[in-house]
């Protein structure tokens, strides 16, 4: 990281180590992931035997050195990759060049290949747990993508740059509702449907070398009625009776100024039935000036005129292209606003007998679907181990998960549940999965089952083990179930998607943890305070948890309890009262003029440490403050009380936070933005709060 800087816009990459990396990939993950102005990876000379992924980048250059000098090259079939536990059904992987969520990129004097079907000998036999069969036959001449974007990488550059493939799906830059793509000075080599962008795209003295007979060139526009594939003064050629083009869905050609080979067969651009077609806007291929070696065809005469606007050839540039949403020559602003991406219209190409549609697969959402428990909810760890659904999921791992579904370890802790069921639901709205949507409400009635009738909720549930019984608000684990439920009862954004039946039961669940919140605000003398981080579930008496986690008043958990509380319509009198004591209270036990400050200490056992020091105009609350006397305490794996953060050992002072700003928005902004709208009433007592 230290390599790159705003002084330095340029990084170098060379196999031979006189650069500052000698892969590409290590030179993309040194750059941070925004920019202002285009940062450049400069590739000097060399064969790079690498899968290079790009991912939620953007403004970077790739610039090689020559494009006949600068080779990235790897071998992968598309099915191969699918049927690899590493893989997934998403294509995130699939190619020699990935890009995902990475806007304004260039690529420059470069050669990409996907070596796969020139290397394979024939037909292969392999293992595949996501095919009925558990087998899948690898062609050489199956999909093979060099070049595979995804949504969200749009305004892409390409000029004199060759990809080359045996197989299908070549260069495959795919957004079907942002993509703005723009080729130049191109060579592209493949098998059926080898150049296929999504969305809008422009190539330009272009030279298209095609190993099929069923089609060069496709597009699908059916994004928007404008999306469009332009080829202006491109070539093509390839193996005999190689067709031009075709499409499974709306889309639109224009073809300028292209020279056909004398061997391309008698075939204009045609439907292929397999796709739905051109169904709401109808046919929509022209052609301008467009000749074939020995002799035109009939089909590829000019008929511009046909087209919307009757444009001139003259008038079809690239700028022309995108229809204001951008301007990749002139440099002009965007007149006319972007689409978002849709992730959902990108992988429609898969098989559909006895496994879903490409369009309703989600690898993300297929993992959590494995790791889901028989009751309902979702781990955060397996024997220690953190989930992390960005991980490859092996075959093996995958059995043995499913198999050990029964295991008691579903919890609310640390996110795990509602980060799932939050997925689940956009992933079913993004793909009309109906499974995501069947998983994500078996996680809400999840939620609804471990609420204990007093409206508090366990970290786990069933297992009731140690502390995991108390109702906790540690790491704001109760908030963020009650905050699923509140969008589920209100019929919120995502979670108007669920049954209507669990909406009667969310409002209830809500209700109930809004009187337990109220009951355990904690009372100092006939005066509410804040909340502690757990409490008994009979009696509602704060409880200790881990031994460095007292009962205690923490000025950490209380905030979000707070924000819950503001985000209720029409509040009691009651809550009102509960938030202006909360407010009261952060107010009065706030440790001015400290702040804490992250060292690096090789001297300490972990070899950094965290400091508290004067700062002045700062503010800190401490983590834990005495029941009775709301001193700010500080407790270490010993349990036992200290009043400093020093007297700490260093292994928690410097991997647990005891100290923090956590309430200072909600003091300065969140609350007054309530008072305007809500009025507050006095600190009083109800009889109702715990003591």
């Amino acid at each position: 990281m230290g390599i790159f800087s705003t002084r330095a816009q340029q990084v170098t990459v060379a196999a031979d180590g006189s650069g500052n990396f000698r892969t590409i990939q290590a030179a993309l993950n040194s750059l941070p992931n925004t920019a202002a102005k285009p940062r450049t990876v400069y590739i000097k000379n060399g064969t790079y035997r690498e899968k290079v992924l790009l991912d939620n980048k953007q403004q970077i250059i790739l610039k090689g050195q020559s494009e006949k000098g600068v080779i990235l090259t790897y071998a992968l079939a598309r099915d191969e990759w699918r049927c690899n536990p590493d893989g997934g059904q998403d294509d995130w992987g699939v190619a020699t060049l990935n890009m995902r969520n990475s806007p304004d990129i260039t690529l420059e004097n470069l050669t990409v290949l996907n070596t796969y079907g020139f290397d394979a000998k024939g037909e292969v036999v392999i293992d595949c747990p996501t095919d009925p069969t558990k087998k899948k036959t690898i062609s050489k001449t199956g999909h093979q993508m060099a070049l595979r974007t995804m949504p969200g990488t749009t305004r892409l550059v390409v000029k004199h740059c060759t990809f080359r493939a045996l197989g299908g799906d070549t260069v495959s830059p795919w957004d079907t509702d942002a993509g703005l793509y723009y080729f130049q000075d191109c060579t592209m080599e493949g098998g059926v449907d080898f150049y296929c962008p999504r969305g809008w795209a422009y190539a330009e003295n272009c030279r298209f070398i095609c190993h099929n007979p069923n089609a060069a060139i496709w597009h699908d526009g059916s994004g928007n009625k404008d999306s469009k594939t332009v080829l202006k003064n491109c070539v093509f050629e390839g193996d005999d009776n190689f067709k031009l083009g075709r499409f499974h869905r709306e889309a639109q050609f224009y073809l300028l100024d292209c020279k056909f080979a004398k061997n391309m067969a008698d075939a204009d651009i045609y439907w292929a039935t397999s796709g739905p077609g051109a169904k709401e806007w109808g046919r929509r291929v022209y052609y301008a000036n467009c000749h074939h070696t020995g002799g035109d065809y009939a089909w590829h005469q000019d008929n511009l005129s046909a087209a919307v606007g009757a444009p001139k050839a003259s008038q079809i540039t690239a700028d022309w292209t995108y229809g204001g949403r951008w301007y990749p020559v002139s440099g002009k602003k965007a007149t006319v606003a972007l689409a978002p991406s849709n992730p959902a219209k990108t992988n429609s190409t898969l098989p559909t007998a006895a496994n879903l549609r490409a369009d309703q697969a989600d690898s993300i959402a297929e993992k959590m679907l494995v790791y889901q428990r028989s009751v309902g909810g979702w781990p955060k760890a397996v024997k220690e181990v953190k989930v992390d659904y960005t991980k490859p999921l092996s075959a093996t791992l995958r059995a043995s998960t499913l198999a050990d579904a029964d295991r008691k370890d579903a919890t609310i802790d640390n996110k795990a549940t509602t980060r799932e069921i939050e997925y689940l639901l956009a992933a079913f709205k993004r793909t009309n999965n109906p499974v995501y949507k069947q998983s994500a409400e078996r996680g809400i009635r999840y939620l609804l089952k471990m609420q204990y009738a007093n409206g508090g909720f366990p970290q786990f549930y069933p297992d009731f083990s140690g502390y995991r019984h108390q109702i906790t608000y540690n790491d704001n684990a109760m908030v963020r179930a009650l905050l699923v439920l509140r969008a589920v009862a209100n019929q919120q954004a995502d979670y108007a998607l669920v049954s209507p039946e669990l909406v009667v039961p969310a409002k209830d669940a809500v209700a109930r943890g809004i009187d337990c919140m109220l009951k355990t605000q904690y009372v100092q003398k006939g005066k509410r305070t804040a909340w502690c981080a757990q409490y008994d579930e009979k009696t509602l008496r704060p409880d200790k948890a881990r031994a460095f986690e007292l009962a205690s008043l923490s000025g950490d958990e209380s905030v979000a309890i707070v924000e819950f509380l503001l985000g209720i319509d029409n509040p009691s009198a009651e809550v009102k009262q509960a938030i202006a004591s909360a407010i009261a209270w952060f107010e009065q036990v706030k440790i001015p003029n400290m702040a804490v400050k992250e060292v690096q200490d090789p001297k300490q056992p972990t070899g950094r440490d965290r400091l508290m020091i004067a700062e002045p105009g700062a503010n800190l609350w401490a983590r834990f403050y005495d029941l009775e006397t709301n001193r700010p305490i500080y407790v270490g794996r010993d349990s036992k009380v200290h009043y400093t953060l020093a007297e700490i050992e260093n292994e928690r002072r410097a991997g647990y936070v005891y100290a923090g700003t956590w309430p200072e928005k909600l003091l300065t902004k969140t609350y007054p933005k309530w008072q305007q709208k809500w009025a507050a009433v006095p600190a009083t007592v109800s009889p109702q709060a715990s003591k």
